[in-house]
């Protein structure tokens, strides 16, 4: 969570760094020193987000119901709310979330599970490693594009099963009523589950399902020249699965990490196998992706204003 700055000074800044946005991202979408060392996916600009509204997005999810909509939501000390935008950034509404507090959301998964369409809210963050419990919250994905208000459709409450940990990304997979979980800080990053529909009213405790392998370690040249950055590289930010229920995507704070699922396979077994790994086009710290609705790319942006918002071929 950051300090909130004055519209009148964000406006400012926003228009003084436009300029450098644009040239690094039309300076090749990635850093030139990584590309002879890793994969690169195909990255195309669909749009840049300009909205001081959109600041600090940390979750992000393609509509199931709205052709070229992808829903957003902002971090702690923010409302409670979620963005439709179009697939350009543009805002086109904004809903308020009632009934829930907003501690730290952080990531945001789409899903149809028993012929509707739904979204899941993560108020999974814990920077400090204090929360003894948090929140998911299942809202019905809005059939209108207007300013409106929401009540979740249900709300899960949850703990670690051994202390707090931070977490900021969380995919659903609705076909074995499932919601994954990983973890941020602790290395190698850890997988958890929780049921998708539990009974109401109940804490529960999140299962721990294995670690995911293959999270790139830092590398010793960027150890010299950014210490504190490649330090935190590999820390996970978010995540999204697949349409067809098969790849679990993992973005760290520089790369992108593939899961595939095979046939007959959990998902302990599908992240112990190496991923696909590649570096992220630029982004002003990587904090939002999420696969398109045909399932052939991702979406990804990052949280400070102005963002890119690309959409990734992998």
């Amino acid at each position: 969570m950051r300090r909130r700055l004055p519209a009148s000074l964000s406006r400012s800044i926003v228009a003084i760094a436009m300029p450098a946005v644009l040239a690094l991202v039309a300076g090749g979408c990635a850093r030139s020193d990584d590309v002879e060392d890793e994969g690169q996916p195909h990255a195309e600009l669909s749009g840049v987000l300009l909205d001081l509204q959109l600041d600090e997005i940390s979750g992000l999810a393609a509509s199931h119901r709205h052709d070229d909509v992808l829903w957003l939501h902002d971090d702690g000390g923010n409302p409670p709310r979620l963005f439709a935008v179009n697939d350009r950034g543009g805002r086109l509404a904004t809903f308020r979330v009632e009934g829930v507090t907003k501690t730290d959301w952080e990531d945001l998964a789409a899903f149809e599970f028993d012929g509707k369409r739904y979204l899941l809210i993560a108020d999974t963050g814990d920077n400090g490693g204090l929360r003894r419990t948090l929140q998911l919250h299942v809202v019905e994905e809005p059939a209108t594009l207007e300013n409106a208000r929401l009540q979740p459709a249900w709300s899960i409450a949850f703990r670690w099963p051994d202390g707090a940990r931070d977490c900021e990304a969380v995919a659903v997979d609705a076909r074995r009523g499932e919601i994954l979980l990983v973890s941020k800080k602790r290395q190698p990053p850890e997988l958890f589950s929780l049921p998708l529909r539990p009974p109401a009213g109940e804490l529960l405790t999140a299962q721990r399902l294995g670690t995911l392998s293959g999270v790139p370690a830092p590398d010793p040249e960027r150890l010299k020249r950014a210490p504190r950055r490649a330090r935190i590289d590999s820390q996970v930010t978010a995540a999204s699965l697949s349409p067809d229920g098969r790849t679990l995507a993992v973005m760290t704070y520089r790369h992108l990490l593939l899961f595939p699922r095979a046939e007959g396979a959990n998902w302990a077994d599908a992240v112990a196998q190496a991923p696909r790994v590649s570096v992220l086009p630029w982004l002003p710290q990587a904090e939002a992706l999420g696969w398109a609705a045909d399932g052939g790319s991702l979406y990804a942006t990052g949280e400070f204003i102005p963002a890119p918002l690309y959409r990734i071929t992998p």
